[in-house]
């Protein structure tokens, strides 16, 4: 059975692998893994001249459809990902029938994609009256990497180093703290976010009202924290609340209040340095709101499945 590190140690050697893949690589990645992740997946080759008729893959009963597009620069190729995404629908109406749901899969190399190409998706569902769709992005494929079993994952990717025989530093925590402290605060950004009112709960904690401006501090930066999550595959989240969580309900049999609060800034800060010490406060205001840390005031105790 995979542990915790071992998948650590899988993403790890994924993601390189996604962000060395362009064109052919990036989609052969793509349909190895569907064709575990759905036994009805159905990968389609161009033939001659007539190419694969704008359908990389499908699932035939469901009606869904999936078209790959992995540019070495996707930021430069914006207006090319634009003419495709349109040119690439078009043809799919014309050559294939009974589409219900359409995926235009892009290796965007964990760095989002363009509002404009979301936008030109979103019209071309609403008009051709699907079902669902819309454009997935490399944390699509790291997301239904790890729904496959132990197994399939070690075939996939090949063989995962043994983390108890190499020096492991660098976990999903240190990951999500490492780009925090490279982000900058942006006064747009400041302005729109709707604090949280949890007054309540920080007095049920009993922590300080020097505490809950540094967690309001924190809250500033929720955004950019969520961007990032939202970018990688649902593991990288899962992970850090279950990190978060496990400190919080190691440092809670030692400490209440304040003395609880530190300690686990100091317990999940790879350095006792106000920088990081700053970004790891970032993730507790995420998580203090989701009460994956800290008691409920209503006393339901907190889980993780948040």
């Amino acid at each position: 059975m995979l542990t915790s590190e071992d998948k650590y140690l899988a993403r790890i050697i994924f993601r390189n692998r996604l962000l060395e893949s362009d064109g052919n690589s990036f989609e052969h990645l793509f349909t190895t893994i569907m064709n575990y992740a759905e036994p009805e997946f159905k990968q389609i080759k161009p033939w001659g001249k007539i190419g694969d008729r704008k359908n990389d893959g499908y699932i035939k009963t469901k009606g869904i459809y999936y078209q790959v597009y992995a540019p070495e620069d996707l930021r430069s190729n914006y207006p090319d990902m634009v003419k495709k995404l349109k040119d690439d629908f078009s043809g799919l109406l014309a050559n294939w029938s009974q589409i219900n749901e359409f995926y235009f899969l892009v290796n965007d190399k964990f760095k989002g994609v363009n509002a404009e190409a979301e936008k030109i998706m979103n019209q071309l569902i609403t008009n051709n009256n699907l079902s669902k769709g819309g454009i997935i992005t490399a944390s699509f494929l790291e997301e239904k990497l790890f729904s496959l079993s132990d197994d399939q994952i070690k075939v996939v990717i090949g063989i995962i180093p043994d983390p108890s025989k190499i020096k492991l530093e660098y976990n999903t925590l240190n990951e999500v703290i490492s780009h925090i402290m490279e982000l900058s605060l942006e006064q747009a950004h400041v302005s729109e976010i709707l604090m949280p009112d949890w007054d309540e709960k920080i007095k049920f904690n009993q922590l300080s009202s020097a505490t809950a401006h540094l967690l309001n501090n924190g809250y500033f930066q929720i955004n950019n924290l969520q961007k990032y999550l939202d970018n990688n595959s649902q593991f990288l989240a899962d992970d850090l609340r279950d990190k978060m969580n496990e400190i919080y309900i190691y440092e809670k049999s030692k400490h209440t209040g304040d003395e609880l609060f530190w300690a686990i800034v100091n317990k999940a800060s790879p350095k006792n340095i106000s920088s990081y010490q700053s970004a790891v406060i970032v993730i507790m205001a995420k998580y203090f709101e989701a009460c994956d840390i800290f008691e409920r005031p209503d006393g339901v105790e907190n889980d993780t499945s948040h």
